[in-house]
Formats: structure tokens, C-alpha cells, sequence
């Protein structure tokens, strides 16, 4: 006995299945059965484990008081230096090689890698490791800036009032 076969087996591939334009038929909200991962468990059960770990709606915030800098290690400060210097960012003098980050676009000066030169800089910014390499090589950090962290305040427990006891009456009803 042969069976016959469903419709839809025929129209794979095609991408409206025999209905037309799209925007014609059986594409109404109805028919869809909701939107992103909306009736997923009514229709088909063996998706719902590949759901469950999924968390669902917003996630997370971003504050409104992240500051975004742009660092600058001193291993790629080292090997850029000559470039620095044809840009106008730096100086070379005598007593050593004078830099303005802020002036090449950077905000902060971190401190991976090695100083073979006395560099004496000038940023908004630096981290403690950048600037005590760069004083042990016989140079010197100003720092313009400095970002001061609010502290934050207790929170004062209120006093506890203490009841008066049950078993003790005032004075004034003793002399009755």
C-alpha cells in the first residue's frame, strides 16, 4: 500500500512553499506562532534542552561613568620611537628622548617591557610599573591627571530603642 506523501516534502527548497510572494500569503503572525524563541516548546519538544541554559532578556549595563583610554606599553613606546620623533610627538636631546603621549593620541602609559634609553615623559595617565622602570632607567613620568576614587559611604544601623519592661510599672501609679 503506498502512501501518499505530505506537500510539503515538495516544496523544500522553495522558499515560500507554494504560496506565492511572500508578503502574500501564510506569512501572518498567526501562522508564524511568535517571535525569536516563542513557541519553541509548544511545537518542538527536543529543541527545549538547547533552551534551558539560555538566559533571557537583557544582560548586564553599561556605565555611564567608564572612562576610555588609550594605553600605550613601553615595549611598543621603545620600538616606535624613531616614528615619535618624525611625527613631532618627541624630542631627542642631550639628556635623553623627551615624549608627549598626549600629544601622539594616547591617554595612558602602561608598563610591559624593558627601557634602554632616559625617557622623559609627559601623560594623563601611568601605571605605578611604567613609572618606577622609567625613574630605574634615569628618566622621569609627570603625570597631568589623576583619577580619584570615590569612597563610598556606610550605611549608619539605626539605634535600637530600648522597650521598657513589662514587669516594672512607673512611679507614679506605685503611689496609688
Amino acid at each position: 500500500m503506498r502512501f501518499k506523501k505530505k506537500k510539503t516534502r515538495s516544496y523544500r527548497g522553495s522558499t515560500y512553499h507554494g504560496w506565492g510572494r511572500g508578503a502574500a500569503h501564510h506569512k501572518g503572525a498567526g501562522n508564524r506562532g511568535g517571535k525569536g524563541r516563542a513557541g519553541s516548546g509548544k511545537k518542538a519538544d527536543q529543541k527545549k534542552p538547547s533552551y534551558w541554559h539560555e538566559e533571557t532578556g537583557k544582560r548586564g549595563f553599561t556605565s555611564k561613568n567608564r572612562m576610555k583610554m588609550t594605553a600605550l606599553n613601553i615595549d611598543d613606546m621603545m620600538r616606535n620611537l624613531k616614528k615619535l620623533v618624525a611625527n613631532g610627538f618627541a624630542s631627542h636631546k642631550d639628556s635623553g628622548y623627551q615624549v608627549d603621549l598626549a600629544k601622539a593620541g594616547y591617554d595612558k602609559l602602561l608598563g610591559k617591557g624593558k627601557v634602554d634609553r632616559k625617557l622623559f615623559i609627559t601623560t594623563d595617565f601611568a601605571s605605578s610599573n611604567a613609572v618606577d622602570k622609567i625613574n630605574a632607567a634615569g628618566g622621569s613620568v609627570t603625570v597631568l591627571k589623576k583619577i580619584e576614587k570615590k569612597e563610598k559611604k556606610k550605611a549608619e544601623k539605626p539605634i535600637p530603642k530600648k522597650a521598657k519592661p513589662e514587669g516594672k510599672q512607673s512611679e507614679s501609679s506605685n503611689k496609688e
